[in-house]
């Protein structure tokens, strides 16, 4: 057998099957030195090729090809395989949570869609005392059994200690029995006061709510969707909620019912504030996300990385999923 040969051999078992230098020596009928000469031969001549990936620039171009085609800022959040869907939420929530500080400054206005992610995201805030910052809620948390103001007061207070803010509260219903009673009260002076501050919101922060999450959704799973109302968003073909405003695959939120009633801002609203976050930890948001994409909702997009992956994947041409309401 011809030196190349024998390093072929060689590298073969020590490469591709994973045997040991002595298993090689003693397969071989040759010293361990010689088995290393063999290897380095390889190596040398071209018969072998080291490569080394870095997990890092991996990483880099998934949020390449998803800036490129979306046009928005990526920011991966590296996880473990192993880590479950609470953990993956609690690691993107931090990441997001430096991303605000890094945008919020003296008069910053800072919209909150509050939700499960929100919840997370203020529990990492970095402290950042500020002047003239305000928070504002962007969409009632009220339903038939609770006022919801303990829960969306104490993810907008987290957001003012961090940064010294003063909190604008938004006590109306998530959702109105009816759109009527929706259009007087928006005609309320203290009503239209918090639309106001809305509406010179410059930073933007929210999750995405969608029937089949992960880490379920608070807008559909405490109590603020009756079993007609899930019916009806199936039948407009919804994927998502961004502040209780409902959408479908390509965006757009016309016609849908439900949106007459909720008290969450205009997608319109949203598009006017300079940084808008969107906060991802679960593929299993991927629906409503490239939903919310479509519908220029965001300019920084804050995902963890399996969910980075399969996004890229789904616009590569692989099947968008099933029904998300089935």
């Amino acid at each position: 057998m011809d030196k190349a040969a024998e390093a072929l051999r060689a590298a073969q078992l020590y490469y591709v099957q994973g045997a040991g230098m002595a298993a090689i020596a003693d397969e071989m009928r040759i010293s361990r030195s010689s088995v290393s000469r063999l290897l380095a031969y390889a190596r040398d001549s071209g018969l072998v090729e080291i490569t080394v990936h870095s997990p890092q620039e991996d990483r880099d171009q998934v949020a390449g090809r998803i800036a490129h085609t979306y046009g928005v800022r990526v920011h991966i959040v590296p996880t473990p395989s192993h880590v479950n869907a609470a953990e993956r939420l609690d690691r993107t929530a931090r990441s997001a949570a430096r991303l605000v500080a890094l945008h919020t400054e003296t008069n910053t206005v800072i919209g909150i869609a509050w939700g499960a992610t929100l919840s997370a995201v203020s529990r990492h805030l970095p402290k950042k005392p500020l002047h003239g910052t305000r928070v504002v809620q962007l969409n009632g948390a009220a339903n038939e059994s609770t006022s919801g103001v303990p829960y969306s007061s104490s993810i907008l207070q987290a957001f003012a200690e961090a940064f010294g803010a003063t909190t604008d509260l938004f006590p109306v219903p998530a959702l109105f029995d009816d759109p009527q009673t929706k259009r007087a009260m928006w005609r309320e002076r203290a009503v239209r006061s918090v639309l106001d501050v809305q509406a010179r919101a410059s930073v933007i922060i929210f999750g995405l709510g969608s029937p089949r999450a992960e880490v379920p959704s608070h807008v559909y799973s405490g109590e603020y969707l009756s079993p007609r109302d899930l019916a009806e968003l199936s039948t407009h073909g919804v994927v998502g909620d961004c502040a209780t405003v409902f959408f479908r695959a390509d965006g757009s939120t016309d016609d849908i019912p439900l949106n007459e009633r909720s008290s969450g801002p205009s997608f319109d609203t949203l598009r006017a504030a300079a940084h808008r976050i969107c906060v991802i930890s679960s593929g299993s948001k991927l629906a409503a996300l490239r939903g919310a994409l479509a519908a220029d909702l965001i300019t920084d997009l804050v995902i963890e990385e399996s969910a980075a992956r399969m996004l890229v994947r789904s616009a590569a041409g692989a099947a968008p999923g099933t029904d998300p309401w089935e």
